[in-house]
């Protein structure tokens, strides 16, 4: 069965609020604070213009006091951003860590399945996205909605028609600004599979090159390509048309807003003036008010192409953490226990496979391996050779009936188990960052250097690792050794943990003959004493083999 893990964004911000609670304090306080503050100097302002106009002289401690709280002001929305940095950067490394963890959880169908750009995005722009929305969206949205539902309560006490207008007014651009969120998300999700397509498109060309060129597809790759940044060009545009537009509607509203309470309060209809009229000072403040109301708005409407690419990010991630994960396996299995000599190393009985809903590879197959055995498996290109390996692994479950190994089966076993279990040779070297000696041990610290020093002399590599200048500490990079060197190198990797079963698939079908001779050599000592089974029958017409006919 295979598993699911509910863990997404929101399980990663529990997880990061957990752990900082002292910076999450902060961060609140920091917000509160710079909300309350920002209030209070409009008062201040009124209280001074009122003097001004009745004749008397500002006092020194309320000029004081209207600097000092803009002062504060300032400084409080200075330490919620960079608080907000930090938190931001907490979230993106929790998400990235928990990316990580789901792609070692993942089963190999799902890498056939997704483009390699698809995985790429998920970890770059989307979680960049992510971060942004928490370091200048979502946190200020809410300082913005806090400071404008004050602003109103404080203008519906100095005047009442003026926040009345305001009721009105803001609904409407609420809607307006969903209207356009919506159309900017769409934009925003639209680009996000065009550059998944792009990304994808350049290493997949690169790789199938020479069937390319060979088939004269140059031009429909150009053109592939160039229709995946056409896709995304649009999708863009159509993003920056609606960011353009919303903020001249915001401050456009401002404008008509303030012109139309200064007149009515201005009119000398009684009627008119118990709702608008107000002093000159609490005329300035207004004034102010109106500001800090329609900025937060059009912060929103500056912000709303951020936020809209962090929701379609966050859909992503989401979707990606809550994917299907491989199947559990027997943690109670252990080499140990696994080894017996009743049964065959590897038996597989009716098995029938294919992948997703395509026509089966295998049909009814059946074969047994004994211990120590040498066999090849054979047939025609596409009659599922590979695929018998990657059952054997416990990469897939067969559809129908037993994959098993030791009389287990296969998926079932640990990925300990199978380390020690398994010598897996490919058709070409798969390059890890790190030494010589890394690409041999993979890591695996319980292979010890001795082990892989043992493994290069059985393939015969040891001499020519020792010659280089920092021998099995060089780094390696893929000049440093010959295409023959690799597939020595492969066959080294396979037997440091001294596996008991080696898999050979094809390893030496693009090598010259001399190059091929000296890995076949290699291949015959490191096949001494173990169970053996390839999809390279050369090797066996020397060693008389055992054939299976798949």
């Amino acid at each position: 069965m295979k598993q699911r893990h509910e863990r997404g964004l929101a399980g990663v911000l529990r997880t990061v609020i957990g752990r900082s609670k002292l910076l999450t304090a902060a961060i609140v306080m920091a917000v509160v604070g710079a909300v309350v503050t920002a209030l209070l100097p409009p008062l201040v302002l009124e209280r001074a213009v009122n003097l001004l106009t009745a004749g008397n002289n500002i006092p020194f401690a309320l000029a004081l006091l209207y600097v000092a709280l803009t002062f504060l002001t300032g400084l409080l929305d200075a330490t919620r951003e960079s608080l907000l940095i930090v938190f931001g950067q907490k979230i993106t490394h929790g998400l990235r860590s928990a990316l990580c963890s789901k792609l070692s959880r993942l089963p190999s169908d799902a890498f056939v399945k997704q483009d390699p750009g698809a995985a790429v995005s998920r970890f770059v722009g989307d979680v960049d996205t992510v971060e942004a929305l928490f370091t200048s969206g979502i946190i200020s949205m809410v300082a913005d909605g806090g400071k404008v539902i004050s602003i109103l309560a404080i203008l519906f006490v100095k005047n009442r028609g003026l926040a009345l207008v305001l009721l009105v007014l803001t609904p409407l651009l609420f809607l307006f600004t969903r209207q356009v969120q919506k159309r900017m998300l769409a934009a925003q999700l639209a680009n996000r599979v065009a550059v998944e397509r792009a990304t994808n498109h350049v290493p997949e060309t690169i790789r199938c090159i020479r069937t390319i060129h060979a088939l004269h597809k140059e031009q429909y790759m150009c053109k592939a390509y160039e229709r995946h940044i056409q896709d995304s060009y649009d999708a863009v545009e159509k993003a920056n048309f609606y960011d353009a537009v919303y903020s001249p509607v915001i401050l456009i509203a401002s404008a008509l807003t303030v012109a139309a309470v200064m007149l009515l309060s201005a009119a000398g209809i009684p009627a008119v003036q118990s709702f608008f009229g107000m002093s000159v000072g609490t005329a300035a403040a207004v004034i102010v008010y109106i500001g800090s109301v329609f900025a937060p708005l059009e912060s929103v409407g500056m912000e709303i192409q951020t936020i809209q690419s962090a929701v379609a990010g966050v859909r992503r991630i989401d979707e990606f953490l809550a994917a299907d994960e491989r199947w559990e396996t027997d943690a109670s299995i252990t080499l140990d226990s696994l080894l017996r000599e009743d049964v065959p190393c590897v038996e597989l009985r009716d098995v029938t496979f294919g992948y997703d809903e395509g026509a089966p590879v295998l049909r009814d197959l059946s074969f047994v391996v004994r211990d120590g055995e040498q066999a090849t498996l054979t047939g025609r290109t596409g009659a599922g050779k590979s695929t018998v390996f990657k059952l054997l692994l416990g990469q897939y479950n067969p559809a129908h009936g037993q994959v098993l190994i030791y009389g287990r089966e296969a998926s079932q076993l640990p990925d300990t188990v199978k380390r020690r279990l398994f010598g897996y040779v490919e058709q070409s070297f798969r390059l890890v960052p790190g030494t010589v000696l890394d690409q041999i041990t993979l890591f695996d610290e319980s292979i010890s250097r001795a082990a892989a020093e043992r493994a290069a002399v059985t393939v015969g590599l040891h001499e020519a690792i020792s010659a280089l200048e920092q021998g099995y500490d060089t780094p390696c990079g893929p000049s440093l050794f010959s295409q023959g060197q690799w597939q020595l190198l492969s066959i080294a990797r396979a037997i440091a943990a001294e596996p008991k079963l080696l898999l050979l698939d094809e390893m030496t079908a693009n090598l010259d003959a001399d190059t091929e001779q000296t890995v076949l050599t290699a291949l015959k000592n490191a096949a001494e004493h173990r169970t053996v089974l390839s999809i390279s029958h050369r090797l066996y017409q020397q060693t008389g083999g055992r054939q299976i006919s798949i």
